[in-house]
């Protein structure tokens, strides 16, 4: 029986037999920013030091995973061996991470005598899987964001799999796709709902373009519907593909123009906020911008490392792209703070992680520290292609106190 995207893809993500719920999870599947590199958890490190300064280093420390997989980027923060003022412990060595002001190499001996961040300090997983059995002791594991959070929430790759409705546009306006959770074959639904069509017209409005041509037959392999809709096609992947390739040539085409609707999205981080007494929010993840909205949308799969048909029967990752200026607008209105949306290439530069080369001199005086550090700046490389895992937009929401240094630009 044929159900609402938003409904099937509950099912299929979060529901007793889930992808996020039952098996060894997302890291098997597909490669986010936190397995591609070390880096990426130490630049975040050095961005929730500054959220800890400008809360004026509290008794409590709250840093909130949501969507935490299996516990991987605060696990990194744990084996990062924070110290007195959080830095981590290759500080300065790496050459990624740079030392600053209030560091181990910079403390003033009345600096020192403060509790370290390692003492405050409090982490806690978000996510419906069960906990895993060698989660360090110091994260705490949870299916529901805390409240009266101060300090740093984390929602990395979160929002792309909040479950959201899909719509086609029709002679008679906008209407719901509906799509069998077995095959995947879509079909037409009824009209959207008044505050979906509302949604739709502030943030997703129709192109003046033509709809586009169906694609030549001899190079598409749906099967097609009564509706025009078709299955999905198979997709071609690569070993551990990354979440982060712009469109989605997987999705079946037809003579409709497509919306996702990120009211859930928006709804969905805007309580996120709400659960903050004072602090960041930071929400890292592909997307797109209302003057850039994709006229076929971006619903996909993944699955054992490869991009698939997003069919959703619970055995891959269901996922589309995030409509980033209407999620920011949500989030802003209840914090009622300015809000910053930079690309993640431009965001871990600023936070020291430029992917520069290492010093030929180093080859000479420490062959193998200069292979370490090649290798490194490699990571972050990828970290920062502005056609890979650097073109993730991220959404950095203060509530409560100034965007310091490292957040405003």
């Amino acid at each position: 029986m044929p159900l609402a995207w938003r409904d099937a893809m509950s099912r299929a993500l979060y529901g007793p037999d889930g992808f996020f719920v039952a098996g060894t999870g997302p890291a098997d599947h597909f490669r986010t920013s936190v397995h591609a590199s070390p880096a990426f958890a130490s630049a975040l490190l050095r961005l929730i030091v500054e959220v800890d300064t400008a809360l004026g280093h509290p008794y409590r420390l709250d840093v909130v995973d949501v969507g935490a997989g299996r516990g991987e980027l605060l696990r990194a923060f744990v084996g990062l061996a924070v110290g007195v003022s959080g830095e981590p412990a290759h500080s300065g060595r790496s050459g990624l991470i740079p030392p600053w002001s209030g560091s181990p190499e910079t403390l003033t001996p009345t600096a020192a005598v403060r509790p370290s961040l390692r003492e405050r300090v409090h982490f806690t997983a978000v996510e419906y899987a069960p906990r895993p059995d060698n989660l360090p002791v110091e994260i705490n594991w949870t299916d529901e964001i805390p409240c009266e959070i101060n300090g740093v929430l984390l929602a990395t790759e979160w929002l792309d799999n909040v479950p959201l409705d899909v719509a086609v546009h029709t002679e008679d306006g906008w209407r719901y796709v509906l799509v069998d959770p077995t095959s995947g074959t879509e079909s037409i639904g009824d009209l959207v709902s008044p505050e979906d069509l509302d949604w739709l017209t502030t943030w997703w409005p129709h192109p003046t373009s033509q709809p586009h041509a169906d694609p030549d037959p001899s190079t598409d392999a749906t099967s097609t519907s009564e509706s025009g809709f078709g299955a999905a096609r198979p997709a071609q992947g690569s070993s551990l593909t990354a979440r982060s390739r712009p469109g989605c040539p997987e999705t079946p085409h037809s003579n409709h123009l497509r919306a996702e609707i990120g009211r859930p999205r928006d709804d969905a981080w805007a309580d996120a906020i709400r659960r903050i007494d004072r602090g960041l929010a930071v929400a890292v993840d592909y997307g797109h911008l209302r003057e850039g909205r994709p006229v076929d949308g971006t619903l996909t799969g993944y699955r054992g490392g490869r991009q698939v048909p997003p069919v959703p029967d619970g055995s891959a990752d269901v996922t589309a792209h995030v409509a980033m200026d209407s999620v920011a607008s949500a989030g802003a209105e209840v914090a009622r703070c300015a809000y910053s949306l930079v690309s993640q290439s431009e965001a871990l530069r600023t936070l020291g992680a430029d992917g520069g080369r290492p010093p030929l001199s180093l080859a000479g005086s420490d062959p193998a520290g200069y292979v370490r550090a090649l290798a490194a700046a490699s990571a972050v490389a990828e970290l920062t292609d502005p056609a890979g895992l650097g073109g993730h937009w991220w959404l950095r929401q203060p509530v409560g106190i100034p965007l310091g240094p490292a957040v405003a630009r």
